[in-house]
């Protein structure tokens, strides 16, 4: 039966598919049920029609993408298609492949063609062993000496993967004088595809197409050996293997390229047609030597281009710290009869959370303050526009009624799955010293009273997240502001907090330490966050930290 195989976490998960239909989602009436927020509820469909199946993409938000490229209609599947949804991957297989068809590779078309060969063991008539260290040496010490020591200052100084490949492939020309083809392939990432990434022909005149035994190749890579197959075309003990006969290959060898764990990573296959000049057993040892060298020059090119990469995302990611700071307000307002505070500490280089004071007129102040659902750069960039769509709507109205139902619609209008906004919206009348307030989907903020006993809002009036329901009503509260009293607002990076035994700060802590002693809200802000970094006792925070605290002064 044809199934998919979720490929996640290391392991392959098989669903076999049915005659009908297979819903895919993040819905649990989904006949596979994908946990993830970027997958849609419904998110695509795998449907059966006589013996073929075909995948349509059911308007998801990230799309369905289907070897590599992005499906619009129905298409369909052939044994081992890719469906990427979302950061899950599924390998489609067929009943049973269709014999000789050749496992694609990427966008390389025929470049590098297969034949599969399910005689494992008969095109086989010698291998070789990986040797780690000095025992690469043990064995034809002045050759594998030499070619190693070409081959190093060959690729001495190459950093850039694109030009390292052929390097390696010239080089092995030098070395093995009556090769007449060669290729090297490497690894996916995200799974065990195989890919060519570089071939070469001696004679340039010659057809496109190095063709690599299926056969061979498996066993490279499970054995982690290298192979050598002498005299394909002629000697008789291959007559049982179709493939190899095809090939037309009087001699070729095949080696595995290790990283630093052990584990293949790719291949090194070369070939002549020359049947004067087959590959003997010392050349295969040679060629072992020299992909241990070449493997260890890759790996340490792709670790160098790795690092690059790394420094330029960090200076990148400054960057974006500094602009997202840049968003915040760079000074809260100095009122008379009024304290302010605010700090902000994201678990990320940037992060989700989000405040603002906005002076309305010089009878208004505006408090917003959120905290997206994600943090990093994700949350960031809904931040930023967060931001951008409170600046603007407050330029307009200075009621909190008039306020959060346009900023929730601007945030609705081209949404993001899964990424909504917990939000407190205030408006304080620096004359009745009325504050007015909107909270959608956040905690309470908490009012330290004059007697030393905490006020949260009623949970009746707190509505949705910003960002979930268009035009969702929401809910007004309005108190007066006493003399000596002091309002929090936090995200719940504070109250989730962890130590190093991960035990979270809680709220029951929060509410403890807010009323041990009378504050002013500079104070409290301060020494709140001080005692959350003493409960994480230098455990890195899983969460932005976001605190404001404002109060009116006492008389």
């Amino acid at each position: 039966m044809a199934r998919l195989v979720l490929l996640q976490g290391g392991k392959a998960i098989p669903h076999e598919l049915g005659n009908g239909e297979t819903l895919i989602g993040r819905h649990t009436d989904c006949t596979l049920q994908l946990q993830s927020n970027t997958v849609s509820r419904r998110h695509a469909s795998v449907t059966k029609e006589g013996s073929k199946y075909f995948v349509e993409d059911l308007d998801s938000g990230n799309g369905t993408i289907l070897n590599g490229k992005r499906i619009n209609e129905r298409v369909q599947l052939s044994h081992e298609d890719r469906i990427k949804l979302g950061p899950i991957l599924l390998r489609y297989e067929a009943n049973e492949p269709a014999a000789g068809d050749p496992k694609r590779a990427a966008d390389l078309g025929n470049t590098v063609g297969f034949t599969i060969d399910y005689e494992d063991d008969a095109t086989i008539i010698g291998a070789a062993e990986h040797a780690g260290g000095f025992g690469v040496l043990d064995v034809q010490p002045e050759a594998k000496l030499k070619a190693i020591l070409e081959i190093s200052r060959s690729l001495v100084g190459t950093v850039e993967l694109e030009s390292l490949l052929p390097k390696i492939l010239d080089t092995l020309f030098g070395i093995f004088s009556h090769a007449d083809r060669g290729c090297i392939l490497l690894k996916e990432a995200d799974n065990d595809c195989m890919i060519p990434k570089v071939f070469k022909h001696r004679r340039s005149e010659e057809d496109e197409s190095v063709k690599l035994s299926r056969t061979i190749l498996n066993k490279v890579l499970s054995d982690k050996q290298g192979i050598l197959s002498a005299d394909a075309v002629t000697d008789s003990q291959f007559s049982k293997s179709e493939s190899i006969s095809s090939l037309a290959i009087h001699s070729m060898m095949c080696a595995p390229l290790l990283d630093l764990k052990g584990e293949p990573i790719g291949v090194i296959n070369i070939d002549t047609q020359n049947p004067l000049n087959q590959f003997k057993n010392e050349d295969l040892d040679l060629l072992m030597a020299v992909a241990g060298q070449a493997a260890l020059a890759y790996e340490s090119a792709r670790l160098m281009v790795s690092h690059i990469e790394k420094q330029k995302q960090d200076g990148e990611m400054k960057i974006a710290s500094a602009v997202q700071q840049a968003l915040l307000p760079k000074e809260l307002p100095k009122t008379d009869g009024y304290q302010f505070y605010a700090s902000y500490d994201a678990a990320q280089a940037v992060g989700g959370d989000y405040y603002d004071v906005i002076m309305l007129d010089d009878d208004k102040i505006c408090l917003s303050f959120g905290d997206v659902a994600g943090k990093g750069v994700p949350g960031a960039l809904i931040m930023s526009r967060m931001a951008s769509c409170v600046q603007n709507t407050m330029s307009f109205v200075h009621e909190v009624a008039d306020a959060i139902g346009p900023i929730n619609n601007h945030m609705c209008a081209n949404t993001v799955e899964g990424r909504f906004v917990t939000y407190l919206l205030a408006i304080i009348d620096l004359k009745t010293h009325e504050m007015s307030l909107a909270d959608a989907g956040h905690m309470s903020p908490m009012i330290l009273k004059t007697d030393g006993t905490i006020e949260e809002i009623d949970d009746d009036t707190i509505g949705l997240p910003v960002g979930v329901m268009e035009n969702y009503p929401f809910s007004i509260v309005k108190r007066v502001i006493e003399p000596g009293e002091v309002i929090l607002f936090f995200t719940d990076g504070v109250d989730e907090a962890m130590n190093p035994e991960g035990e979270l700060y809680t709220l029951e802590r929060m509410r403890e330490f807010v009323t041990q002693k009378s504050w002013n809200a500079e104070d409290l802000g301060k020494e709140l966050l001080a005692d959350v970094r003493r409960h994480a006792n230098g455990r890195p925070q899983n969460d932005d930290i976001t605190i404001m605290t404002f109060g009116r002064c006492a008389e």
